[in-house]
């Protein structure tokens, strides 16, 4: 079950534009104001000027130190006496460890098993002395109950990730830097879209509260990964909801359960909330690195990839993705070349029965492949058999279109063949 959480010393009427402004003036000498840049592959592809801001090259490579710093900072001297826990995937325990040691705070950051060594290996960096690294629970939701507990026997303050009005002011300010730096631009048109990632929803609480009282025409998007859509489910239900289960790929936005603070100002503020697939977010992964040259982890490249999925349907005007973290594991490329690859229609997998004589692989290249597709895994399943031999057959396309050609080649081959399809149970069981 994800952690209930009450905010303390804040209530929640008291976050407002204003709030965030204040959250803003106390941020704007310790966290970096990060560029706002032209993208002219996603302004080509959506046909409207795009612009990225750029929290991947933040302190701490993430938005989240705006949250926390302005959180922590706040805390009366007893509470800082007592120190500070909080619960993280990563990003926001960067945040607090920053914190931490620029505040001389004593802090314990509770880490589910999932999070990247990279990103432990920061923790430990930016905080030092001054915080304890934990590594707790398989998931986030996990990591915070135990932290919450932990909080409570000790006395601590527990600093949430999202659901805290100091949080989210805090996270706000992306917003207010966004429309400082576009209205900056003389030539610019007024700012049409902002989209921004959503994980607990603390992100997208502040920035649209603030845009949304400042520049009441600008359209809000949200977007969440399809496999921790926990804020569509809320919107859903009425109310937040724990998803029973989640893909952790995206793992800046795989939270089970968004924030009782987060989702009220989500639904009234945020015109739209999309889901992303996973897939789309790879190659959106792929194609920044590739074109931008920015290492985006996958939460942060979210809102890039539900640019190009609503790109039809955008209303005219400058478009603004916020790319939310940098913290991506060089070591999960591989991961996020095959999901890519898998999501855009060019990579499939089989199971090819081949009778154990001289020249059966010979005829399933001669009459099952052509130009533009390649065998790229081939391994025996059952090796036991001196009669046939199972292969699972790895093969991609060039294009997504050569698909048809090819299944209409192995229906009409003599072997016996049978697809893989994504997602099955037998995909992830063989792959």
């Amino acid at each position: 079950m994800g952690t209930h959480y009450s905010p303390r010393c804040m209530s929640v009427t008291s976050l407002d534009a204003e709030a965030i402004e204040s959250a803003a003036a106390r941020l704007r000498p310790v966290v970096r104001r990060t560029p706002l840049e032209a993208t002219p592959r996603l302004t080509a592809m959506l046909g409207r000027p795009v612009s990225l801001k750029r929290e991947d090259v933040q302190i701490g490579r993430s938005y989240k130190v705006r949250g926390a710093y302005n959180m922590i900072s706040s805390l009366s001297a007893e509470e800082r006496s007592a120190g500070v826990v909080c619960a993280s995937a990563g990003n926001h325990a960067q945040g607090v460890a920053f914190s931490c040691a620029t505040l001389g705070i004593h802090g314990r950051v509770f880490l589910p098993t999932t999070t990247s060594r990279q990103k432990r290996e920061r923790i430990w960096a930016i905080g030092g002395s001054w915080v304890e690294p934990v590594i707790a629970g398989s998931t986030y939701d996990e990591a915070s109950a135990i932290a919450v507990g932990d909080a409570g026997e000790r006395g601590a303050v527990y600093v949430h990730p999202f659901d805290d009005p100091r949080i989210i002011a805090g996270q706000g300010t992306v917003g207010v830097e966004i429309a400082d730096q576009h209205s900056a631009d003389q030539h610019s048109e007024e700012l049409s879209t902002v989209i921004v990632p959503i994980g607990g929803g603390g992100l997208a609480a502040g920035v649209a509260l603030w845009i949304r009282t400042r520049f009441p025409t600008t359209r809000i998007i949200g977007a969440e990964p399809v496999g921790a859509a926990s804020m569509t489910a809320a919107l859903l239900a009425g109310h937040p909801e724990t998803l029973p289960e989640m893909d952790t790929f995206v793992d800046g936005a795989a939270v089970a359960r968004v924030g009782d603070v987060t989702f009220p100002i989500v639904r009234d503020m945020v015109d739209e909330v999309v889901t992303v697939a996973e897939g789309a977010v790879c190659t959106e992964m792929l194609d920044l690195y590739q074109s931008e040259g920015i290492i985006a982890e996958p939460a942060g490249a979210l809102a890039n990839a539900a640019a190009r999925q609503l790109a039809d349907r955008l209303p005219a005007g400058p478009v603004v993705c916020v790319v939310s973290g940098g913290n991506n594991d060089v070591s999960r490329y591989a991961e996020v070349v095959e999901r890519s690859l898998l999501h855009e229609g060019l990579r499939h997998y089989f199971l090819v029965t081949f009778r154990q004589e001289p020249g059966a692989l010979r005829q399933f290249l001669d009459d099952i492949l052509v130009e533009g597709e390649d065998i790229v895994l081939f391994e025996y399943i059952k090796k036991n058999n001196r009669e046939t031999g199972p292969a699972l057959v790895g093969i991609e396309l060039d294009r997504a279109a050569s698909l048809d050609g090819l299944l209409t080649r192995m229906e009409a081959s003599q072997l016996q063949i049978e697809r893989v399809p994504p997602g099955s149970p037998l995909f992830s069981f063989l792959l």
